[in-house]
């Protein structure tokens, strides 16, 4: 905590000046254009690796980085509070890209890996399983999908792969998708390398967002719509 007091102290001094217009704006409403859902762990830092400002990133972070998927036929999920986010940022704000980031090392990855099963944490449990299709996609081992990685980073790949189909259960997602008027986007981020990777469906694998794959996303957005763009 003396950490978090002193950095507030020093926002207030330093950064808060050159932010207060900002803040001012922002205080009349919001309208960020993406919905960013990451794990909770804290070496992974959303607006850090983007360098963004207060306003535009929608985030969504918990354990995994995972979406539980919709109940069939029904309109929420298991977990309401996820399944509120994505309603909400998709129904009441400007939002044009969904990402869904994994990382490295991840904590929920290797306790899938080895089970899932967490002595004296039943939720977490609960919540784990929602990493089951991420588990039988590395078991069937015929994807090109992490190849090279330890089995937990391989499997965190996976997973964002895994959790976008489970966003595809939503109703708004999928109707947002059929209109042409939303994106859905792969990534993962290498810890170690401070590396992040974008997912490119026609090679089959992540690849690190450089300045040349970088230029490429950004002409793929400028030239073609949503709708022809399910997965990057």
């Amino acid at each position: 905590m003396k950490k978090l007091i002193r950095g507030l102290l020093d926002f207030q001094r330093h950064t808060l000046p050159s932010y207060r217009a900002t803040f001012a704006r922002l205080a009349k409403g919001q309208s960020p254009d993406c919905l960013f859902i990451s794990c909770s762990d804290s070496r992974v830092v959303p607006n850090l690796l983007v360098s963004t400002d207060p306003g535009d990133l929608f985030t969504v972070r918990n354990v995994g980085n995972l979406v539980p998927p919709a109940v069939t036929g029904a309109q929420h999920s298991a977990d309401r509070g996820e399944a509120a986010a994505i309603e909400f940022s998709l129904g009441f704000l400007p939002i044009e890209d969904v990402v869904v980031c994994g990382h490295s090392s991840c904590g929920a990855m290797k306790a899938i890996l080895a089970g899932g099963n967490v002595d004296g944490a039943p939720n977490l449990e609960q919540w784990l399983a929602h990493g089951a299709p991420s588990m039988k996609a590395l078991r069937q081992n015929n994807s090109l999908v992490g190849e090279g990685l330890p089995d937990a980073d391989r499997l965190s790949q996976l997973n964002v792969l895994a959790q976008l189909e489970h966003l595809k259960t939503y109703p708004i997602v999928r109707d947002r998708l059929a209109a042409g008027t939303l994106r859905l986007h792969g990534w993962w981020f290498d810890i170690g390398a401070a590396q992040v990777h974008a997912y490119r469906e026609d090679l089959g694998r992540f690849v690190p967002i450089d300045e040349t794959e970088g230029e490429r996303l950004l002409t793929s957005l400028t030239e073609e719509p949503p709708a022809l763009r399910a997965v990057q």
